[in-house]
């Protein structure tokens, strides 16, 4: 089974990657594609900036960034992995390049680093919910995963998050 995970950095990103390593645990045979969407650059920073390359430069290392954690993870697991960083809207990004790759199933986490609404899904899990042809999971966070991950314990750990 050919999994995409939607990696933003955010606790419930690394929530669904351990959700998804313990397919893979239980015997399933996985092969992972790991992705960061990177927002399209904002006037402010072409017109501060007036360098398209350096811009993208600046976004794909900020990206490649936030999947060092869930690569290692994954690595550490002795998966097969492929990374991309991408640059557009992540909420049709993630189902584009879940097609391109030809996964089987996505994988993202209920929220990201930008959603602030502690009770629902996040703005992007619920359009890739929407828009995508193939099964999605969406992976909550446990209660108590924020302060576990703040401290750095249990980290890399079993996935004890609900899916919806």
């Amino acid at each position: 089974m050919r999994l995409l995970l939607a990696i933003d950095g955010s606790v419930h990103a690394l929530q669904a990657v351990r959700w998804a390593l313990g397919l893979a645990a239980q015997g399933l045979p996985c092969e992972y594609v790991l992705v960061n969407v990177q927002a399209p650059a904002s006037l402010y920073e072409v017109m501060t900036a007036h360098d398209a390359e350096r811009i993208d430069e600046v976004r794909r290392a900020a990206g490649a960034d936030l999947l060092r954690e869930a690569e290692a993870m994954v690595e550490a697991a002795g998966q097969r992995f492929e990374s991309e960083v991408a640059g557009g809207a992540p909420e049709n990004l993630i189902v584009e390049l879940a097609e391109n790759y030809r996964c089987d199933h996505i994988v993202i986490g209920a929220r990201g680093i930008g959603d602030t609404d502690a009770a629902g899904l996040g703005r992007v899990a619920l359009a890739v919910l929407a828009g995508a042809s193939m099964p999605v999971t969406v992976v909550r966070r446990e209660e108590g995963d924020e302060a576990r991950s703040e401290d750095g314990a249990g980290e890399g750990g079993e996935a004890q998050a609900g899916a919806t």
